[in-house]
């Protein structure tokens, strides 16, 4: 009851009788919010407002706690995600929701159909600097695909082997949405930015040594990128970066369907 097609199907199907006003109206009584014990209220309307439902944030929640909601969500939304959960939550998780899945790179777990396709258009191409910047850009890469679009990966080309990147410059000039993780100084986002004709999201990752304060230098050479064009999101915010570049790709199909009807 979370997506346009199944609401608008509802009313239809109220306005022509095949359903009377009451059991819509039992459908329809969660349609905001639905509390869950007295810790969670979800927020099923979120999708019909943004295009993405609600994804639960796992630090600071208990496994039974995110059972609880993981079980009420899957009620109404065909992906169910659980970010930032550690491989022992995950082992707790397991004996409480049926069919979990889990992503130990990105550090995700999620209840999905058997078969996940891309449902937009357009490509996220997800770029890391090295291996220690991964779990950041593995949660952006399968937020990406659980949200439906096609993801291509290309890990380790970080500045100190230019070369890495350059040998691998079609999957830059190919994507549609750039995602561009790094820690250290964070310099790649630039780079990558000055070889490519769409958006490029760069995310700052706290990997480094004293200096990168946990994250705080990249992200300061991301602000200050000479490459125009850079939007930046939060340290370690791979969830974050995928979400932005899932929006812009709606939204540039959302352009093309309305230069149509024009």
């Amino acid at each position: 009851m979370t997506d346009e097609t199944t609401l608008r199907s509802l009313l239809e199907n109220v306005a022509n009788g095949s359903i009377n006003p009451d059991a819509a109206l039992q459908k329809l009584k969660h349609l905001n919010y639905e509390p869950v014990g007295e810790f969670a209220k979800i927020d099923n309307h979120r999708s019909l407002r943004t295009g993405f439902p609600e994804v639960i944030w796992g630090p600071g929640k208990t496994p039974e706690q995110i059972a609880q909601i993981m079980e009420v969500m899957r009620q109404r939304n065909p992906v169910v995600m659980a970010t930032r959960i550690d491989s022992a939550v995950f082992a707790a998780l397991q004996s409480k929701v049926r069919g979990l899945r889990y992503y130990e790179m990105a550090r995700i777990c999620a209840i999905t159909p058997s078969e996940i396709k891309p449902r937009y258009p357009g490509t996220v191409s997800i770029l890391s600097a090295g291996t220690a910047d991964l779990p950041v850009a593995e949660e952006a890469a399968v937020t990406a695909e659980l949200c439906g679009f096609h993801v291509q990966r290309l890990w380790d080309v970080g500045v100190a082997g230019i070369h890495r990147l350059l040998n691998n410059r079609h999957i830059v000039t190919s994507a549609s949405v750039l995602i561009v993780v790094a820690g250290m100084e964070g310099a790649l986002p630039s780079v990558v930015a000055g070889l490519a004709d769409c958006p490029v999201i760069a995310v700052p990752t706290s990997v480094g040594y004293g200096a990168n304060f946990g994250g705080l230098a990249p992200l300061l050479t991301m602000l200050n990128s000479c490459a125009p064009g850079v939007g930046v999101v939060n340290i370690d915010n791979g969830f974050g970066a995928a979400v932005l570049a899932g929006q812009i790709l709606r939204t540039a199909e959302k352009l093309h369907l309305a230069s149509l009807d024009y």
